[in-house]
Parts: C-alpha cells; structure tokens; sequence
C-alpha cells in the first residue's frame, strides 16, 4: 500500500542529514577523480549517460539515497501513476503525459475511451493532416504550399514546443527532413506578434491556435491580431488555421478552423511537449516521422524510469542528488547548462517544467510544509554562459550545483579547424574544464584569483542532439521533477499559483480597482 508522507518524517532522510559530507575538491582531484569518472556513471536511454562523478556522493551515500528512494516508495507512486491512479489531487486528475509515447502499465481508461489509444488516435491525424500538407493536398486558397508554420500559444503551449524545434531545426535540414519553417507567437505584448507577422508570408503560413480550454485570454488575444493581419492580407482566416484544444471546448467544432486535434485535462501544459501541443508544430515542421523518433527516444527513457535500482534510474538518480543538495547541503538553486547551441531555450522550458512542478509550500494534503522544496532554476547554453554569470558560479557566496549537457558530435557535421582543433573539439573542452574547475578550484596567493572549489556538477552526454536523445533528455528532466515533487510529498501537477496575477489583471481590464492596484493601473494608463 502506498503512503504520502512529507520527507522529514521518513527515517531514511533523518539518517541522510547525518551523513558524512564528500570533500568534491579532494574526490576529483589525480587518480581518485579519473576512478570517479569511469565509475559514476549511469547509462540513460539512446546511447546517452549521466555522469554524477563531480557531485557531493560516494558509496555510502548511494546507500542512504537508496533508503530513501525505498522507504518514500517512489517506483511505487510512478507505478501508480502510469497505471491511471489520481495523483493530481489540486484538480483530482490522472496524471498521463506518458501514455502519449508509450504504455508503461495497465491500460488506462477514462472519459470513455482507453488513453493511450486516444492519444494514437490524435498523432495519427496530425501525422495525416501534415502529409496532405506537405504534399500540397491542403493549400491556401490560392491552390499554394503553406511554407511556414506559426503556433499561437503561452505557458506549455509555447516553451516545450519551441525548445524542442530549436533543437531539432538544424538536424532536420542537415538531414533533409525540414519541411517548414516554424514560428511562435506566446506573448500579449503585441511587439511579439507583430515582429513575427511582420517576418513571414501570412498567404503561405499556417497557424496552430493552442488553447485547451479555448478561453486563454493571451492565446486569444493573439489569435485575433493573426486573423486581422490575414484579413488585412485578404485571406479567410478559417483557411490557415487549426487548433488543438479539448474535445469540450468552443474550439473543437468550429468552422474558424481547418481541423482540430485533441488534448484533455490529463497532461499539464509543461508535460505536453510530446502531446498534440508538440505533435502538430513539430510533425508540420519535420515530418511525423521526426515527431515519432522523438517520442520513441522519450518512452526508452520512461523505461528506466521504473527501475528500482537507482544507479539503474537515471532520473530516479538525478532526483535523489538534488534533494540532498537542497534539503541537507542547502543549496537554493541549480543552473542548467547545455553545451549545445540547439538547446538554446531548453533551460528556459525546464525552469517552467521544474519551478511549476515543485514550487510549492504546501503538501498534497494542504498543509504547510516545514523544509524548502524546488530549487530555482536558470541557465544558458555555454560557452556563452562562461562568459556571463559564471563568475557568480565559480566565486560567488552561493554554491550552485550545476547540470551540463554535451554531445561529442555536432548536428550539422560541419567544422573548420583552427590552432589544432575544432570548433566541436573546443566546445567539449570547455565543458571538461569547467566540470573539473568547478570542482578542484585552483590555490592562489591573491585572493582574487583564488577558486576555492566544492562546486558539484553532472553532466549527461551523448553521441549527438537527434531526435531519439533529445525525447531522451527530455523524459529525463520529466521523471526528476516527478519523483522530487514525490520525495517532497507535494502535487507536481497543479499550478496554482499562477491564478492570481490573472484574476487581478482581469479585474483591472474591468476597471474594478481600489487601493494600490487602482494607482497602478493609473500608472501603466490603462
């Protein structure tokens, strides 16, 4: 039977808290750090590894993280969740972002209809309705090829979905799989839909309208600013765009749109990459083809995902390591670094992912929590990062425990050589040197120069950004916030704190203002 307890009444954490802390400096330093490296090392799905050998752990401590993954049941409670159980218990739902790659368990039914077969059901037209576009079946009205793609969303509609076509665009044109240019509209501030409105042939776009409610106030107010710039243009707005939506909602059968393609309330905006929310940008973008190794790559991590050895469970893993740097080492948050120019808005889309999930001070009972849970997370793709904030990292007051990401192969497969090596060659350099920088520091006289070390990192590599690893990394960084949201015992599902600002911001639409808010709005001259 499992039971939701808050962690610092489990046994295993209160013996965690005593355990003896690794000196990084001295563990990373000659031989023992070469032995570190071959041995801390995890294999994760589609040939890619995690590598904790820089963190703050040694033998024992895998032990003790090993208690507590046992005693807080977490390979139970994801059991539970993938097999249909309502763990979202904020809004009393199912929790299936898994299902849409892959069936881990039970077959799950709900709404009337088995899950997994709904959300085939859902690829399968988007791959349909791509197809047609791509082979000039569905045109505009001028009998012409669209050539564009734009997704009209905010939140999860926006972040997951760019980041992954960020990361893939590169590949899929050296790979000839590149089908249309894609663009992304999120923002209510009008200099965002005007700059990309302004940039593409609105006669050749197509546009995805990504609301699961069909009353996202932002995702409607832009939806309007692209069908007056279509109606300025002298286009029929319902001949260039599609939504996806919930089957209930008034987008699901209306005539504004070429067709419509389903989600439902069971997968959170930030878990929604590998939903219709993904699936119709990136299988217009790449090809459905390119969107079905993505999720291949993310169900083959999913997998590892229920294993109860966590040196078997990379995310599992991951998760445990940065509970006890937040909980018992007391570091606040966690920069996330890819060394990889591809995944430029990765960090981005896991800041939302992770701080949505977990930021909470309140179990899934209500009750106010007495430790600190999710870390804040930041990052930026290096080596532009080294050149930025990581003065802060390596010398500031605060140890931040950082999380690189780095393949040994671009995408492109293209590069010159200068002073002796690569371009590729100095970037993985780079990535080397700050893992062991961070990690050893360096002595010196000046005190200025002096890198006092102790900074904990991982990293995850792989051969190459394709679309099976980067489904890969992305389940990983999922199933980490799943099972720290499980650790912390609060609802990682939920997000209610981003209510308020919206139901205050109507109020001042509606000129229903007192006090500071009434000043305010004055202010701003609304």
């Amino acid at each position: 039977m499992i039971t939701w307890n808050n962690l610092d009444t489990l046994e295993a954490f209160k013996n965690l808290s005593k355990a003896e802390r690794v000196n990084i400096a001295e563990a990373m330093s000659g031989e023992n750090g070469a032995e570190r490296v071959k041995t801390y090392s995890t294999p994760m799905a589609e040939g890619l590894a995690y590598n904790y050998a820089a963190k703050q752990v040694d033998d024992k401590l895998l032990e003790d993280l090993q208690k507590l993954a046992d005693e807080a049941q977490l390979t139970e409670k994801f059991e539970a969740l993938y097999n249909g159980e309502v763990i979202n218990t904020g809004e009393k739902r199912m929790v299936l972002h898994h299902l849409t790659r892959g069936q881990l368990g039970e077959a799950v039914n709900a709404d009337g209809t088995d899950k997994r077969a709904f959300y085939k059901e859902q690829q399968q037209k988007i791959a349909d309705f791509a197809n047609k576009v791509h082979a000039g079946e569905i045109t505009n009205a001028a009998g012409e090829k669209f050539t564009t793609v734009v997704q009209i969303g905010i939140g999860g509609s926006d972040l997951g979905p760019r980041a992954m076509y960020l990361a893939l665009e590169n590949w899929a044109k050296k790979n000839d799989t590149f089908k249309m240019e894609a663009k992304f509209i999120s923002n209510v501030d009008p200099d965002d839909a005007a700059a990309v409105l302004y940039g593409i042939d609105v006669a050749h776009s197509i546009f995805i309208l990504v609301s699961k409610s069909g009353t996202t106030l932002e995702t409607l107010t832009n939806e309007s600013f692209v069908k007056d710039a279509l109606k300025n243009a002298g286009l029929d707005a319902s001949k260039h765009m599609i939504a996806v939506t919930s089957e209930t909602s008034p987008l699901a059968k209306s005539d504004d749109y070429l067709a419509a393609f389903f989600m439902d309330d069971y997968i959170g905006g930030r878990y929604s990459s590998t939903s219709a929310v993904g699936g119709a940008v990136l299988s217009l973008a790449f090809g459905p083809e390119v969107f079905e190794r993505f999720l291949n790559g993310a169900a083959e991590e999913d997998r590892l995902g229920t294993e109860k050895d966590i040196r078997k469970n990379p995310a599992m893993l991951d998760a445990l390591i940065g509970v006890y740097e937040r909980n018992v080492l007391g570091y606040p948050s966690t920069a996330v670094l890819p060394y990889s120019q591809a995944l430029s808005r990765f960090p981005a889309h896991l800041q939302q992912l992770d701080m949505e999930s977990n930021g909470k001070c309140v179990n899934r009972f209500g009750e106010r929590l007495d430790y600190v849970t999710g870390p804040v997370i930041f990052g930026e793709p290096g080596t532009n990062g080294q050149h930025s904030f990581y003065q802060l990292l390596h010398q500031g007051t605060d140890i931040i425990p950082l999380q690189f990401v780095g393949f040994k192969n671009n995408q492109m497969n293209t590069d010159v050589v200068i002073q002796g090596s690569t371009s590729q060659q100095k970037l993985c350099a780079n990535v080397a040197a700050q893992i062991v920088a961070f990690a050893c520091g360096k002595e010196d006289e000046n005190r200025n120069k002096n890198f006092e070390g102790g900074r904990p990192s991982s990293i995850i590599i792989g051969e190459q950004l394709n679309p099976e690893t980067l489904g890969a990394l992305l389940s990983h960084f999922e199933n980490k916030v799943m099972f720290q949201g499980f650790v912390w015992n609060v609802n990682s599902f939920d997000q209610e704190g981003v209510q308020l600002g919206k139901v205050l911001a109507k109020r001042v639409l509606a000129h229903e203002t007192d006090g500071a808010l009434k000043v305010l709005s004055d202010l701003m001259n609304i």
